[in-house]
């Protein structure tokens, strides 16, 4: 399992006719066939962009807008951290010449409740994203990953912890190996928390962390797994977001 974000890119077809762009765009996006809990994992954006081409003397042509966006994703998880939204002013297309279809503020009230989230050219500002929503995004799915950020975090938490927690293979599956867990899982979330990766004021409010017999039975126990509990609090303190993860423990050899 990569734990990765797929950014779709918007087919050709989509940007035929200038003018009714976004109609078609909001007509054809379940013809990307991208549905069910898969698609929280899925991010599209759209009109492409206009750039230089290096193979055409630096002329002016269109690309998709993949690559510029990771670009972007990318210097605002340096900046910022990874549960910052990758949309705003912050959020510029650096290098951009134009978009290939000018969008209005009406067009885009209508796809981003979609899931489809544009990017847009502003005076003075330039070319930016202006949505930050998975393509569970839509506003009639109430999916807990509707938002980019809170996906991106949670797969940043998953995998963090599925690396860092590696060592607990050969260990004894017990209290003394859940109170351990507990321990350095809790550090590491409560390092997020005083970076601002949650909502909530204290500690309580923000995350929790459960390892214990609840959570890994004895039948659990017997099969040599150890489970283990995250939540956080992305948008609301006291509202969280469950993770849940599973590890090898107690192996007597390799």
């Amino acid at each position: 399992r990569r734990r990765a974000m797929l950014i779709v890119d918007p087919p050709v077809a989509w940007s035929a006719n200038k003018e009714t762009a976004a109609a078609t765009a909001k007509q054809k996006l379940t013809d990307l066939g991208l549905t069910g809990t898969a698609a929280r994992n899925a991010v599209l954006y759209f009109p492409r962009i206009r750039y230089p081409d290096p193979h055409r003397d630096n002329q002016a042509a269109t690309f998709v807008p993949c690559g510029m966006v990771a670009g972007m994703m990318a210097r605002t998880d340096a900046q910022r951290g990874v549960w910052k939204a990758p949309a705003g002013i912050d959020a510029a297309l650096t290098g951009t010449q134009a978009l290939e279809v000018r969008l209005t503020d009406d067009e885009n009230g209508m796809l981003n409740p979609l899931g489809i989230n544009c990017l847009r050219t502003f005076p003075l500002i330039g070319s930016v994203s202006w949505g930050a929503r998975t393509l569970r995004g839509a506003d009639l799915l109430a999916d807990e990953y509707k938002y980019v950020p809170v996906r991106r975090l949670a797969l940043y938490i998953e995998e963090s912890l599925y690396r860092g927690l590696k060592w607990v293979v050969f260990e004894p599956n017990d209290e003394p190996l859940w109170a351990q867990i507990r321990l350095n899982v809790g550090a590491f979330m409560h390092n997020l928390f005083r970076q601002g990766a949650f909502q909530g004021s204290s500690p309580r409010q923000a995350y929790f962390v459960k390892c214990d017999g609840e959570s890994t039975t004895q039948n659990d126990i017997n099969l040599g797994i150890v489970n283990i509990v995250v939540g956080f609090a992305p948008l609301k303190p006291a509202e969280f977001v469950i993770i849940k993860l599973q590890q090898m423990a107690g192996q007597l050899e390799a």
